[in-house]
C-alpha cells in the first residue's frame, strides 16, 4: 500500500479575474522509504499540491474535487454534491461521472472500517443514498440527456441544502480538520520554501521545535530537551545552537533547522518544497546529501518539490512533472533522464548542461507559461511546443503509458519515447 495517495485533486483560487486552476485533475501515490521529486517551473502548482495535502491553504483556496489518504487513512475528500455538480458540468453524462461514482461506492466499505468511522460514518450514509440514487436514474435513462443532466443537479443540490440544514457537512469539516491537525508533523512534515522566513523572529528555534514535540509527543521536558539536542547533532549543528535566534543563523543553518523541525515528531513522510532555495552551490549539495543521507537512515518517504531538474535527479527514485496544474510525465528518474516522453520534460532537461555528456548547444523553452484563469484548450503546452499538431489545440491529452511505470500527457507521447519525434 503506498503511504500518500492523492486521487484527482483540484485546488482554485478565487480571484477577481474568476479562479485560478492551480491544480487541476492531479494524481499520483508515494511509497514508503521512497523519494518522489515534483518538478515544474514557477506558478505551475507544486506548492499548492503541498498545501493541499496538509490542508494549509489559504481563505481564497477551495478544494473541488479529490481526495487525500495518509497510510490508507482517509484525511480529505471534497464533498460528493461539490465533485458530482463539477463533473456533470464540465463532462455532462460522460464516463468521469459514472466512474466517480462507482469509486466512490467501491471504497465506501473502506472508510467504514477504517479508524475514523465513526466520525465519518454519517456522511458515508448520506453520501451512500446519493450515489444509490444518481446511478439508478442514470441506469433508467432519459430520452433527454440534458433534462438527465438538470435531474442529477437539482438532486445535488438538493441534498447538499438538506446537508447543511442539519449541520452535517460542517460537523465532518471539523473532524478533517482535527484529524489533519494530529497527523501534521507527527506523520506528514514539511520543509517550508522560505526557511528565512519559517521561523517565529521573537523566539529561539529550539523553543519553536519543542512547541511541535508538545503538541504531538508524550515526553518531558526533559525528553524534549535531549530530542531537540539530538535533532541538531543529526543535522550537522552542534547542540547549544538550538538556544539561538532565528536572525543568528546563516541561510544554511536555517535550512538545516528547518529539516530538524520536520524531523522532530519522527513522521513518516516529509514534504520538501525547495529545500536549497537561496543556497550556494556548495551549501545545496551538502544540504541534498543530508537529506539524502537522513531519508536512507530513518527509512522516511520523500517528496521533494523544486523547479531544478537536477536536483531530483540527485535524490529521487521517481519524477512527477506538472506543467500548468496538470501532471505531464511521471515515472522512475532513470526512465524520465534516459527517454523522456513530453516536451516539456524534453525542453527541461535541454536546458541544463551535462557535465558528463558531450557539449550541446542548450535549448530553452519557448514563451511563458499560461493564464490559468483561463488556460489554453486543448493540450496546455501546445502554445510552446515545437510538436504541436492542430489535435493539440482541440482535445485534451490523457496520462498514457509509454513504458512500465512511465506515464506522459501528449498525444505524440509514444512517438517521442521512441524517439521518432525528436
Amino acid at each position: 500500500m503506498a503511504l500518500l495517495e492523492i486521487r484527482n485533486l483540484r485546488t482554485y483560487y478565487r480571484v477577481r479575474k474568476g479562479e485560478v486552476k492551480a491544480v487541476d485533475g492531479v494524481n499520483f501515490t508515494a511509497d514508503r522509504s521512497k523519494t518522489v521529486g515534483l518538478v515544474g517551473e514557477s506558478g505551475c502548482g507544486k506548492t499548492t499540491l503541498a498545501f493541499g495535502i496538509l490542508q494549509i491553504l489559504p481563505s481564497n483556496a477551495r478544494i473541488v474535487t479529490g481526495e487525500v489518504r495518509v497510510a490508507g487513512e482517509l484525511v480529505f475528500r471534497a464533498p460528493l454534491t461539490h465533485e458530482l455538480k463539477f463533473l456533470l458540468e464540465q463532462d455532462g453524462l460522460g464516463d468521469a461521472v459514472q466512474d466517480m461514482l462507482a469509486m466512490r461506492a467501491a471504497g465506501m466499505q473502506a472508510d467504514k472500517a477504517s479508524t475514523a468511522a465513526n466520525e465519518l460514518m454519517p456522511i458515508l450514509q448520506q453520501e451512500a443514498s446519493l450515489i444509490e440514487d444518481a446511478q439508478q436514474m442514470i441506469a433508467n435513462g432519459q430520452a433527454d440527456p440534458e433534462a438527465l443532466k438538470r435531474d442529477l443537479l437539482d438532486l445535488a443540490e438538493r441534498r447538499e441544502r438538506a446537508w447543511n440544514r442539519g449541520f452535517t457537512r460542517r460537523a465532518i469539516q471539523r473532524s478533517q480538520r482535527n484529524r489533519m491537525q494530529t497527523m501534521r508533523w507527527s506523520q506528514v512534515s514539511m520543509i517550508f520554501q522560505g526557511a528565512m522566513n519559517a521561523f517565529n523572529p521573537v523566539y529561539r528555534v529550539g523553543d519553536q521545535i519543542e512547541e511541535a514535540l508538545e503538541a504531538h509527543m508524550d515526553m518531558t521536558s526533559e525528553q524534549r530537551q535531549a530530542r531537540i539536542q539530538e535533532l541538531f547533532k543529526l543535522v550537522g549543528m552542534t547542540a547549544d545552537r538550538s538556544e539561538g535566534y532565528p536572525h543568528e543563523f546563516s541561510g544554511g543553518m536555517k535550512q538545516r533547522a528547518m529539516i530538524a523541525m520536520a524531523l522532530a515528531c519522527k513522521p513518516d513522510l516529509i514534504i520538501a518544497d525547495e529545500p536549497t532555495t537561496a543556497l550556494d552551490v556548495i551549501m545545496q549539495d551538502r544540504i541534498l546529501g543530508e537529506i539524502r543521507d537522513l531519508q536512507r537512515e530513518l527509512d522516511l518517504a520523500m517528496m521533494i518539490i523544486t523547479h531544478d531538474i537536477s536536483v531530483v535527479a540527485e535524490v529521487s527514485d521517481r519524477i512527477v512533472i506538472m506543467y500548468a496544474g496538470e501532471i505531464v510525465e511521471e515515472g522512475t528518474t532513470e526512465s524520465v533522464f534516459e527517454r523522456p516522453s513530453h516536451p516539456y520534460a524534453l525542453g527541461l532537461l535541454e536546458a541544463f548542461p551535462s557535465v558528463k555528456g558531450p557539449k550541446k548547444k542548450l535549448r530553452a523553452i519557448p514563451g511563458s507559461p499560461p493564464d490559468l484563469v483561463n488556460p489554453p484548450t486543448g493540450c496546455r503546452f501546445h502554445p510552446r511546443c515545437r510538436f504541436a499538431q492542430d489535435i493539440c489545440t482541440r482535445e485534451r491529452p490523457e496520462l498514457i503509458e509509454v513504458d512500465t511505470g512511465h506515464r506522459s500527457r501528449c498525444h505524440f507521447a509514444k512517438e517521442i519515447f521512441s524517439g521518432s519525434l525528436a
